[in-house]
């Protein structure tokens, strides 16, 4: 069975240009959608895709209807392949039931693969630049290293460390973490 997928942004848009296509390719049942392709949450993709059956074959007017971003999309109809559904996309004549479609969508995913460690190594790359400029990450210190050592010293003192957290403003937690490093 083939069976549709149209989705649009907004309400104010219309699906009836993806509808009539999808009648054309033969879809049988077709899942109409307003909704952000961002929102991951897509009631009617959803139940669109819990419909399907071995078999049967998900369509859609255009790649972009389906996936939220490259990696979604592979996500997706990995998911389908490894159930034995096939997928079509309309507009860019991809169809994972013949070999020359499975090709083309697997090398599309090698590509995501390629670019999605390309930008790790980019991040990684920056990274490092920053911490050889002296660059901190992470939340800074909530204690100063002046009150770090006068929390110790209050600590050795015999205050209580709820008392020193109440001192300095801070949570407990903070003032079990430096005395944990510093004096236990």
């Amino acid at each position: 069975m083939k069976i549709g997928y149209a989705r649009v942004s907004t309400s104010d848009q219309k699906t009836e240009l993806q509808i009539n296509a999808l009648k054309i390719a033969g879809c049988e049942r077709i899942y109409e959608e307003k909704e952000s392709g961002v929102k991951k949450d897509r009631p009617e993709l959803i139940n669109c895709i819990k419909s399907l059956r071995e078999g049967d074959a998900l369509i859609v007017w255009k790649l972009d209807r389906l996936g939220r971003s490259l990696q979604h999309l592979i996500e997706v109809i990995s998911d389908l392949e490894s159930k034995n559904i096939g997928f079509q996309s309309i507009t860019e004549n991809i169809d994972t039931t013949t070999s020359t479609g499975k090709l083309i969508f697997h090398i599309f995913g090698s590509l995501a693969e390629f670019e999605k460690d390309l930008i790790r190594d980019r991040v990684n790359a920056g990274l490092d630049a920053a911490r050889k400029k002296g660059t901190k990450f992470g939340r800074p210190s909530a204690l100063s290293e002046k009150e770090k050592d006068l929390a110790v010293n209050m600590y050795e003192g015999g205050a209580t460390k709820i008392d020193i957290a109440r001192h300095f403003c801070v949570t407990r937690q903070t003032i079990y973490s430096l005395l944990k490093k510093r004096v236990e």
